[in-house]
């Protein structure tokens, strides 16, 4: 009786921050999109008056209120509960927490209410055709669950790469569709949850507010905020036979575009992929403040977000001008699908860099206080072998990581500029 008491106090209480919260004040911006636009989305979503926007907590709540004001202030028409932009659900934060543990409905735990944010601009031709444009609102707080920094500070995770950079373009898109009327319908989602399981993504689509065999495709925007170098990463390209052509017609700005064909990973295009829905998932890859109090607004790339956006609006309205069944959903054969990665026992305490195609595992950071920071490893290290066992990529990095225990003694193997390098490790 106690723990119902306080979960329905839980729900309440969320539901009641949500309601009261003001709403935050609208800033003018252009209908074109703007890196100055995306910049007032960034900073606000960013900023540290929302604590990092963990799921269900009063912060997350202000950026839900604040991407559903601009839905309305743009007229996009309601998708979620009661004719409101919210779609909830509820989050079992114990069982999130815990690698071992996949029933996060359950009540026997920190039970919080959660809300995706969903709009849509219906097709002036086609309105029962979708097209869906997604991005998780959500990040870590203060760190408790996720965080690559030092476990034992309490510092606002802001996230404005991961993924305030990703919101801020639906809000960009949102904006342009609904001053230049798509002919098929397009759906802006906002989904929470997201870093403890993708948990809003599948319960969209287990509750899909249109039906899910009349959705054409379903784009991903997560981490597009620090471009280097015109390098943009496009997955999902092996979900549909016209993906590479359709990508490659939309560049006109010569981005370096990586195409990787799996449709699956960590990120909410996988909700979608695996119901049969071809998928595109935009990523600039990691970097040294991923999951860390670091990922500040001053590191965006606020230029190279609006580039890659420019290229998402291409490649949406060639996707509204085909015909029929053109875009047909493809299986991606097994040896180019991700293997599912799952941290079963110790970390290393590295960012792996997700572009790098050659051997071994480079990262691109090292979090404070961690093992690889005390055994002086090194952003740019390719990590070769651990625990003397060779690890050609991050499948077998991951594979060698999950043997190990809290207080082994052990070694990894790094090249390190073209030198090999032994060093002792302690977990």
């Amino acid at each position: 009786m106690q723990k119902l008491s306080l979960f329905c106090c839980s729900l309440i209480l969320a539901a009641s921050l949500g309601c009261q919260q003001q709403k935050a004040p609208l800033e003018p911006i252009s209908t074109e999109i703007a890196p100055n636009d995306i910049q007032v989305h960034i900073s606000y979503l960013a900023s540290d008056s929302l604590k990092g926007r963990e799921t269900g907590t009063p912060g997350e709540a202000k950026a839900a209120n604040y991407i559903a004001d601009h839905f309305e202030q743009f007229g996009l028409r309601p998708l979620g509960d009661e004719d409101t932009y919210f779609q909830k659900f509820t989050v079992n934060m114990d069982q999130a927490a815990s690698p071992h543990q996949k029933d996060t409905s359950s009540d026997s735990g920190e039970m919080r209410l959660a809300r995706n944010v969903a709009g849509m601009i219906a097709g002036k031709d086609q309105p029962e055709t979708y097209l869906v444009v997604g991005a998780h609102y959500d990040h870590l707080g203060m760190g408790e669950f996720g965080s690559l920094a030092n476990r034992r500070s309490n510092r606002i995770h802001n996230g404005a790469d991961d993924n305030a950079s990703g919101t801020a373009g639906i809000l960009e898109l949102a904006h342009y569709f609904s001053q230049n009327a798509p002919s098929k319908s397009i759906i802006f989602v906002a989904f929470s949850g997201e870093e403890i399981g993708l948990l809003g993504s599948q319960y969209f689509v287990e509750h899909a507010p249109v039906p899910l065999e009349q959705v054409q495709a379903m784009i991903n925007l997560d981490m597009i905020g620090r471009m280097r170098d015109q390098q943009l990463m496009i997955f999902g390209t092996g979900s549909s036979n016209l993906w590479d052509n359709v990508v490659s017609e939309a560049n006109i700005d010569s981005l370096d575009i990586k195409l990787i064909p799996d449709g699956t990973g960590a990120s909410d295009h996988t909700s979608f992929y695996n119901r049969q829905i071809p998928v595109l998932h935009y990523f600039t890859d990691t970097h040294a403040d991923y999951h860390r109090p670091s990922d500040d607004p001053q590191y965006i790339n606020y230029q190279g977000t609006d580039e890659v956006l420019e290229h998402l609006r291409r490649l949406l309205e060639a996707l509204d001008s085909l015909e029929g069944d053109q875009l047909a959903f493809t299986e991606v054969p097994a040896d180019k699908q991700q293997q599912q990665m799952k941290i079963e026992g110790v970390t290393l305490g590295v960012t792996p860099d997700y572009g790098y195609d050659g051997p071994g595992m480079r990262i691109t950071g090292v979090s404070s206080g961690g093992p690889a920071e005390s055994a002086n490893l090194q952003s740019g290290d390719i990590i070769i072998k651990l625990n003397g066992k060779s690890t050609s990529d991050i499948y077998e990095y991951m594979e060698v990581l999950n043997s190990l225990e809290e207080g082994d003694s052990s070694t990894v193997t790094v090249n390190r500029g073209g030198q090999e390098l032994t060093l002792d490790i302690q977990f």
